[in-house]
C-alpha cells in the first residue's frame, strides 16, 4: 500500500501541496470564527436521571446562576459620605446594559403592617440615606434579622451588593463587556473609600476563565512551538529542518481551530489543550522522517530514492504510531459527557491530520531543496547517543537480574503510592490559588460561607400546598438540622419569610423573628401578599402552582470528597424529617451537578483508559499477530501509568477531570516507542533467523536514538505547559511528561530485559512476515 502512496504523492506532490494549502486557508478562515464557552458545560450526562431532576427543577424556579456578586468590608460603612457612595456605585451598575438588577443593604425592604387592609406593605427601609444618622442606619438593618447572613455580617462588617444579570447575554460575548463595565464602575468607589472590593459568582467565574483560555492557549502556542524549535536546532542544527516543521505543526494548529468551528465546538479549556498538544505530538513525526531522509541521503546522495524510502518505510511506521496516539484521544468519544466528548473527537481527527500534513509537506520541501551538506548530517554520528546505546545494551545482556529487581521494588513502591490517590475535585479547581478569583472565592467563604448554589426542594404533593403548616413546620425542623453543618450558609425559604412576616406583624420587634405557631400562622400569614414585588430575593420560594417549596443555600467549595459526604448527611436529614415523604425532597444546584459530574467522570474516564488499552491492544495484535507481543508491549507499558498514579498518590495529587485524562493520553502516546522496538525486532528476528541476542542488539541499536530523540521533545514539550496559571493544564504537562519519562526508561531497559528472558519466537508465516517486513522498514536509524 505504501509503495503506491510513496510515488502517488512525489508524482503529485504540487497538486498535493496545492489543495493542501486551499484546505489550510479555509480552515484558517474557520478558525477567525472560534467563540469562547461562556455556557456552563455540565459533566454529568443530559441523560443522566440526577441531570434530568436537576433541569426540570431549574424550570420550576431558575437556576439562579446568573447572579454575581460584590462584597466589601468596612467598619464606617453607614457613615453618612461611605452608604451614599455605595448608593451612587449601586445606581451607576444598574445603568450598565445586561445588568436587570441590584440589591443591597439599601434596598432592603421592610414590611409594615396596615390594619385597615390587613395587608403587609412593603416599604424601603432606607428611603432617605441623607436624613439617617449612621447609627440608626446601622440598627435600622441589623434589627433585621431575616437579612443577616444574606447582605451583611455584623460580626465582619461585611456587605453585599447582589447583582442580577441578564441570562441570553451571559451566554455570548457580552458578558466579558457587561463583567468589565461593572468593574468599571467600582473603581470610583474604590478610590474614595480606600476599599478594596471583592467579586464572585457564577457568571463573573465563567467570565474570568474563558479570558484566561483564551490567553494561555496563544501563550502555550508560542511556548510550546519554542521549545521544540529549540530542541530541533540543538538536534539537527538546521534552519530549514527547523522551517519544514514550523510549517507541519502551524498547518495543524491552523487546522484544529477550524476543525472546532466546523462542528459547531466553543473553545473549552480542554479543546484549548488542542493546538499545543498537536505541535508537541507533531515534532516528533518530523524527526523520524527527517532522520530517515537524512540516513538516505547519507547512504547514497539520491533525493528521489530518499524521499521514496521516507514515505514508504517511515510512512507505514508513523501511520501505525500517530493511530495508536490517536486512540488514546478517541476513547473520549465514547464517554458521555459533551465536554470530553469534544476534545476526544478534536483531536483524534488532527492527531490523524497532522500525520497528512507532515507525509505531504517534508518531502515537498526537501525535493525543491538541496541535499543537505554533511554538517546537516552529523548528528546521525553523535558519539554521546551511540556510548547510551551501547550502555542500554550491555545493561540488559549482562544486569537482567538487576533490571528486573529495580523493577519489581520500584513496582511495590508504585502501588503503595497508587493506593494513596484519591478521586477529588473542586469547583473552581484549575483556577490558581493565588489568583483574585480564589481569593474574593475565599473572601465570601470566610464571611458568607459561599456563594455556589444548593437547594432543596419539597413536592408537597397538590397545588397550594406550601400553605399547609407542617410544610412550614418541617422546613424549619430540616433547617435546624442542617444549621450545625458549617459549610452552608443561613437558608432562604418560606420559613424564613414566615418568620419575617411574624416579626413585622409585631411591629418589628426583632424578638419576635421566628416561625409563627400554629394559631396565629393563618391570621399573620393572610397579610402577606403573594407578590411583593421591588426584588426578586422575595420571589420563587414556590413555583407558580404553589406545589413545590425550595430551601436555598450557598455552600462553600470544599471539594468533591467532602461534599458527597456533606450531601449523604443532609439526606440523612431529610429521611428522619420527612420520613415517608423524604422520596419526594431533592437536592439540587450547581454545588450537587458538579460534584456529582466530577465522581462520574473520573469513573467514566478510568472506563476509557480499558477502553484505550483495548483498542491500541488490537492495533498491535494486528500488526503483531502474536498475543506474547501484545502483552509485551501493554504490560510494560503500564508500569510507567502505575508509577504515574504512584507519583500522584505520593504527593497529594487528586484524580479529578484534569488528571484522569493524562493516563489515556500518555498510554496512546508511550506505546509508540514499544511498537517502534517490537517491530524492529521482529524484523531482525527474521534476519538473524530468529537469534534473539542479535535481534535486540540490532533493535536497541537501530530504534534507539530516534527514541531518545522523540522523547527529549515530548518530555520538553509537555513539560512548556507546567507554566500555565491553569491547575489542569499544569498537571497535564507535568504527569504526561513525568509518564512519558518512565515509559521511555521502561522500553530502552525492562522491555529488551523481559524479550531476552522470556520471549520464546517461532518462525513467522508468508503472510505475517510481508506484514512486518513493510511496517518496520521504517523503524530504522541506519541503513
Amino acid at each position: 500500500m505504501f509503495h503506491k502512496l510513496a510515488r502517488f504523492i512525489l508524482k503529485r506532490r504540487f497538486i498535493l501541496v496545492s489543495i493542501l494549502l486551499v484546505f489550510t486557508f479555509f480552515m484558517g478562515w474557520k478558525a477567525t470564527k472560534v467563540r469562547l464557552s461562556y455556557k456552563p458545560i455540565p459533566l454529568v450526562p443530559k441523560t443522566d436521571s440526577i441531570y434530568i431532576q436537576n433541569e426540570r427543577l431549574a424550570k420550576l424556579f431558575g437556576k439562579g446562576e446568573n447572579i454575581m456578586v460584590i462584597g466589601v468590608t468596612d467598619s464606617a460603612f453607614f457613615s453618612s459620605d461611605r452608604v451614599l457612595l455605595w448608593e451612587n456605585l449601586s445606581n451607576k451598575i444598574k445603568q450598565v446594559d445586561g445588568v436587570e438588577n441590584v440589591f443591597s443593604v439599601i434596598d432592603i425592604i421592610t414590611l409594615e403592617k396596615d390594619t385597615i387592609t390587613r395587608k403587609f406593605v412593603a416599604k424601603k427601609l432606607l428611603d432617605n440615606l441623607n436624613t439617617i444618622s449612621p447609627d440608626s442606619l446601622s440598627n435600622q438593618v441589623k434589627n433585621l434579622p431575616f437579612y443577616k447572613g444574606l447582605l451583611y455580617n455584623a460580626e465582619t462588617n461585611t456587605y453585599l451588593m447582589l447583582i442580577t444579570l441578564n441570562r441570553e447575554k451571559m451566554t455570548r460575548v457580552d458578558r466579558i463587556k457587561i463583567i468589565n463595565q461593572v468593574k468599571e464602575a467600582s473603581q470610583e468607589y474604590e478610590a474614595r473609600t480606600g476599599n478594596t472590593l471583592h467579586y464572585s459568582g457564577l457568571p463573573y467565574i465563567r467570565a474570568v476563565v474563558a479570558e484566561m483560555i483564551k490567553y494561555e492557549m496563544f501563550l502555550f502556542v508560542g511556548l510550546a512551538a519554542l521549545v521544540t524549535a529549540i530542541i530541533l536546532l540543538v538536534l539537527f542544527r538546521s534552519f530549514r529542518v527547523l522551517f519544514i516543521s514550523l510549517v507541519v505543526v502551524g498547518t495543524a494548529v491552523i487546522w484544529s481551530l477550524g476543525s472546532l468551528t466546523l462542528f459547531g465546538y466553543d473553545l473549552t479549556l480542554l479543546t484549548a489543550v488542542v493546538p499545543p498538544l498537536l505541535i508537541v505530538i507533531g515534532v516528533p513525526n518530523c524527526i523520524y522522517l527527517i532522520n530517515k531522509y537524512h540516513h538516505e541521503i547519507a547512504h547514497h546522495r539520491n533525493k528521489i530514492k530518499a524521499l521514496y524510502r521516507v514515505i514508504y518505510r517511515i510512512g507505514s511506521a508513523t501511520f501505525l504510531t500517530n493511530l495508536t496516539t490517536a486512540l488514546g484521544f478517541v476513547t473520549f468519544v465514547f464517554t458521555k459527557t459533551q465536554i470530553l466528548r469534544e476534545f476526544g473527537l478534536i483531536a483524534f481527527l488532527n492527531v490523524l491530520g497532522i500525520f497528512v500534513i507532515s507525509l505531504i509537506v517534508i518531502p515537498f520541501f526537501f525535493s525543491i531543496s538541496p541535499i543537505p551538506k554533511a554538517r546537516h548530517l552529523s548528528h546521525l554520528n553523535r558519539n554521546t547517543f551511540k556510548h547510551a546505546v551501547s550502555r542500554i545494551v550491555l545493561t540488559t545482556y549482562y544486569k537482567r537480574k538487576w533490571v528486573f529487581a529495580i523493577t519489581v521494588i520500584v513496582l511495590i513502591i508504585g502501588i503503595i503510592g497508587a493506593s494513596l490517590l484519591k478521586a477529588n475535585g473542586y469547583m473552581v479547581d484549575d483556577v490558581p490559588q493565588n489568583h483574585p478569583v480564589q481569593r474574593d472565592l475565599k473572601f465570601f467563604e470566610k464571611n458568607f460561607t459561599g456563594i455556589m448554589p444548593l437547594e432543596i426542594v419539597y413536592n408537597t404533593g397538590k397545588p397550594n400546598g406550601y400553605q399547609n403548616y407542617t410544610v412550614y413546620q418541617k422546613v424549619e425542623r430540616l433547617q435546624e438540622k442542617l444549621s450545625s453543618y458549617p459549610e452552608l450558609s443561613k437558608p432562604f425559604s418560606i420559613a424564613e419569610i414566615a418568620k419575617f412576616a411574624r416579626q413585622a406583624y409585631y411591629n418589628g420587634n426583632e424578638s419576635q423573628y421566628r416561625l409563627p405557631g400554629p394559631f396565629e400562622r393563618a391570621f399573620i400569614m393572610s397579610y402577606v401578599p403573594r407578590s411583593i414585588g421591588v426584588s426578586d430575593v422575595y420571589a420563587r420560594m414556590t413555583d407558580s402552582t404553589g406545589q413545590y417549596v425550595r430551601i436555598m443555600y450557598n455552600v462553600a467549595d470544599i471539594g468533591s470528597e467532602k461534599m458527597s459526604i456533606l450531601f449523604d448527611s443532609i439526606n440523612s436529614d431529610i429521611r428522619q424529617v420527612f420520613d415517608d415523604e423524604h422520596t419526594n425532597v431533592h437536592i439540587a444546584g450547581a454545588s450537587l451537578i458538579t460534584t456529582y459530574g466530577i465522581k462520574y467522570l473520573v469513573h467514566s474516564l478510568s472506563s476509557s483508559l480499558i477502553f484505550a488499552i483495548i483498542l491500541i491492544a488490537l492495533a498491535i495484535a494486528w500488526l503483531f499477530r502474536k498475543f506474547r507481543m501484545v502483552l509485551f508491549a501493554i504490560g510494560i507499558n503500564l508500569i510507567p501509568l502505575i508509577l504515574t498514579a504512584a507519583t500522584m498518590g505520593f504527593l497529594g495529587i487528586n484524580l479529578k477531570p484534569s488528571t484522569v485524562i493524562v493516563f489515556s493520553i500518555a498510554l496512546g502516546i508511550a506505546v509508540d516507542n514499544s511498537i517502534h522496538f517490537l517491530t524492529k525486532y521482529r524484523q531482525e528476528l527474521y534476519l538473524t533467523k530468529f537469534n534473539i541476542k542479535e535481534s535486540i542488539f540490532y533493535a536497541i541499536r537501530e530504534t534507539g536514538i530516534s527514541m531518545i530523540y522523540t522523547s527529549i521533545v515530548l518530555l520538553f514539550g509537555f513539560s512548556s505547559f507546567i507554566a500555565s496559571r491553569f491547575g489542569g493544564t499544569k498537571a497535564l504537562g507535568l504527569l504526561v511528561a513525568i509518564t512519558l519519562l518512565y515509559a521511555v526508561i521502561t522500553n530502552l531497559f525492562v522491555l529488551p530485559s523481559v524479550l531476552r528472558q522470556f520471549d520464546k519466537p517461532k518462525p513467522l508465516k508468508p503472510e505475517e512476515e510481508e506484514l512486518v517486513m513493510e511496517m518496520s522498514s521504517g523503524f530504522d536509524d541506519e541503513e
